[in-house]
């Protein structure tokens, strides 16, 4: 396995068609920069909106009104049942929907940028409600029923008891669901939104060096999910420490 390992290294390093120079010279350069950082942006404003309303909808759906149960059911279901590229199209071409949103023109209203924030957090929220949801259950009843007979109200209660324990079952799935988004967000190409992936497909379209401009979107997203996947691993030994202290 090494060796085979060892000789497609070797045939990846000397292969002159990877343009390694080429890699290297696009690598940092200011507009490929500005990819990687929206990338980034994009990340972090999505994943505390998602998870904001995915909360949200996990309260809901925990709640004992079932109407709210129903609303909370039914957007979970709608956005998980539909592909993310459908949604993002769908938000682009709401203009020929509604041509006027408060009186003004829907497309100046709502830009590349605006609609990828907008149909990313739409769909992850629907996720984000079933780990939190999840995460929730995961407490056990007799503890909440404990701290209730000890006269705590309900925001003392979820946030001393059920949060704490919670976390543990929310963390893993969160940091997965971190790394996703921002590999995800390299679809919000598809609508001109000049993120990582769009900024080296601009420079690849003139140049036509397809492959080192691939390779230098790829590296960058390798680097990135490895500095999350190491944060993740931490956050999860942190809960982890705090339960095995708990018992």
């Amino acid at each position: 396995m090494l060796i085979l390992l060892a000789l497609a290294l070797n045939s990846v390093i000397r292969n002159e068609a990877f343009e390694w120079d080429v890699v290297v010279s696009y690598f940092a350069t200011v507009s490929v920069l500005r990819g990687l950082w929206l990338t980034l942006w994009l990340t972090a404003v999505v994943m505390v909106l998602g998870f904001s309303l995915g909360a949200l909808l996990a309260v809901l759906r925990l709640s004992g009104n079932p109407v709210l149960q129903a609303v909370s059911w039914g957007y979970v279901w709608l956005f998980r049942s539909t592909p993310i590229l459908v949604q993002l199209l769908f938000w682009f071409n709401i203009g020929a929907l509604y041509p006027q949103i408060l009186g003004v023109n829907t497309v100046t209203l709502m830009g590349p940028v605006t609609i990828a924030v907008i149909g990313l957090t739409l769909h992850e929220a629907a996720y984000a409600a079933e780990v939190v949801r999840g995460g929730i259950l995961s407490v056990e009843r007799g503890q909440i029923e404990a701290a209730q007979s000890l006269g705590l109200g309900p925001w003392r209660r979820f946030r001393r008891i059920v949060l704490p324990q919670a976390m543990r079952s929310i963390v893993p799935p969160a940091g997965n669901m971190l790394i996703g988004t921002l590999k995800g967000t390299s679809i919000v190409s598809i609508i001109a939104v000049q993120d990582l992936l769009y900024s080296v497909q601009l420079v690849y379209h003139r140049t036509y060096q397809v492959i080192p401009l691939l390779l230098v979107a790829t590296i960058w997203y390798a680097l990135v999910t490895s500095l999350l996947s190491i944060g993740q691993r931490y956050v999860e030994r942190y809960y982890a420490r705090g339960t095995a202290g708990a018992r």
